[in-house]
């Protein structure tokens, strides 16, 4: 293994070796009773060390693809020339924030650049802590926002399996139409799962104390690839304004026009809504560490004002700055969003197709090139079919080479984010397979 190591290429069985022994176990490995060993990547397809090309349907974080070749160049460019402190003055990172100001809502025009979606995320709670002078924030059941121990503690998904929830914290029912209080059958859903964050508000006002912020994704995926029922952020905004706090909504998913026919998620409530605070993170630097927060400006001043500066040392560098000036023009000039909107239509269309074929579907959703294909033992009762998810997935990889992933509270959704480069063609090969898989499935019994 040393031999190996001075020449710098160690078999796959030695690398499992070495990141079993210097990496802590808690970072889990795709696959990981057989992981992939992954030594190059292009566009939507991944190659392991043996030349075997694997379709990439989990890499929302690539989101123009991998390895493309306009980010590349606009990197090495950059990197060759300068890249420095944050705190000099440079032309980057002022044209990267006026092109995402042209993406957002007026009146979000004041942004502060970070290193991944939990900083951005621990900000926003700063943020609005200091705005609203409240501490308390609501956040959807089974949401995750993050790694930091700010963000644990609004984050139920993770939360419930340590220590728990603090007092701050105040859990909504996820707006979840298809296993949730109020369902598809609901006259108005987005209404009646708004109430139930009135009703929280009115509990806490109770209780003597007051709301900071209502912080959820615009389209929760931990929770299961969930669409919000439509006019829900309306109003729950509504409800948090008129209580003095700030409605924050998490784009570090589903951001820079993944959903096709919006640059943002939040969007799809209709042109009438804006949160106060938007995070962004994942796609923005195509796997480079780039994240942001934009809020208003009355919001920024509060955070001025209290006397302590905000700086981050390598957040909006030139070189950061530089990779999203260039995802954007690839978004752009790749028509990346259009692509969202006919490739994400027309896989949705092929697995709702499967529904009458295969009794275990029991929902299709999504929007754009953000899928959802949740699996049920029993389609009245909805029961989450967990192990037949993770075994479809595990079957994908061994036998289609295809790279899937599950997700929601049960394990039980098929997620399909794929870099926004995913073609009709990847889309009708996927579904053949899963297709596949499940009649097999049904044939033995399984």
């Amino acid at each position: 293994m040393r031999e190996n190591m001075a020449l710098g290429k160690l078999r796959k069985e030695e690398t499992l070796v070495l990141r079993k022994k210097l990496i802590g176990q808690s970072c889990r490995l795709f696959y990981s009773e057989d992981p992939v060993k992954i030594v190059k990547a292009r566009g939507q397809f991944l190659f392991d060390e043996n030349g075997k090309r694997y379709l990439d349907c989990i890499s929302n974080v690539q989101h123009v693809g991998h390895c493309h070749p306009s980010i590349t160049k606009a990197a090495s460019a950059q990197m060759d020339l300068l890249n420095t402190n944050a705190r000099f003055l440079h032309d980057n990172i002022v044209m990267y924030a006026a092109r995402l100001a042209a993406t957002l809502p007026e009146k979000l025009c004041v942004f502060y650049f970070v290193n991944s979606g939990s900083e951005a995320n621990d900000l926003a709670l700063r943020l609005s802590h200091q705005y609203t002078q409240h501490e308390d924030v609501i956040v959807l059941d089974h949401a995750y926002h993050g790694h930091l121990m700010s963000l644990i503690d609004i984050s139920p998904y993770k939360f419930r399996k340590l220590a728990g929830q603090k007092e701050w914290v105040h859990v909504a029912p996820l707006p979840d139409t298809y296993r949730g209080l109020y369902r598809e059958d609901h006259p108005n859903p987005g209404q009646a799962y708004a109430d139930t964050v009135k009703d929280l508000i009115e509990e806490v006002h109770r209780d003597g104390r007051k709301i900071s912020a209502f912080f959820a994704e615009s389209l929760p995926s931990v929770g299961g690839q969930i669409i919000l029922p439509q006019g829900y952020s309306t109003k729950v905004a509504e409800y948090v304004r008129s209580a003095g706090g700030v409605f924050v909504a998490d784009e570090v998913q589903t951001g820079f026009g993944r959903v096709g026919s919006h640059f943002w998620a939040f969007q799809l409530q209709g042109q009438g809504f804006c949160p106060d605070i938007v995070t962004m993170g994942k796609p923005m630097g195509n796997g480079h560490p780039l994240a942001c927060v934009a809020t208003t400006v009355e919001i920024a001043g509060a955070f001025t004002a209290n006397g302590v500066e905000y700086f981050n040392t390598c957040g909006g560098n030139p070189v950061s700055c530089a990779i999203g000036l260039a995802v954007l023009d690839v978004i752009e000039e790749e028509d990346l969003q259009g692509n969202a909107t006919r490739v994400g239509a027309h896989l949705k269309d092929l697995l709702i197709k499967l529904q009458p074929r295969h009794q275990i579907i029991g929902d299709v959703r999504g929007v754009g090139l953000f899928v959802g294909l949740e699996l049920v033992t029993d389609r009245e009762q909805r029961t989450p079919a967990t192990e037949t998810a993770a075994l479809v997935v595990k079957r994908l990889k061994e036998e289609d080479n295809i790279c899937v992933s599950t997700d929601g509270p049960w394990e039980s959704v098929l997620k399909f984010k794929p870099p926004m480069c995913f073609s009709m063609d990847d889309a009708e090969l996927t579904v053949k397979c899963i297709d596949r898989i499940l009649t097999d499935m049904e044939a033995s019994g399984i």
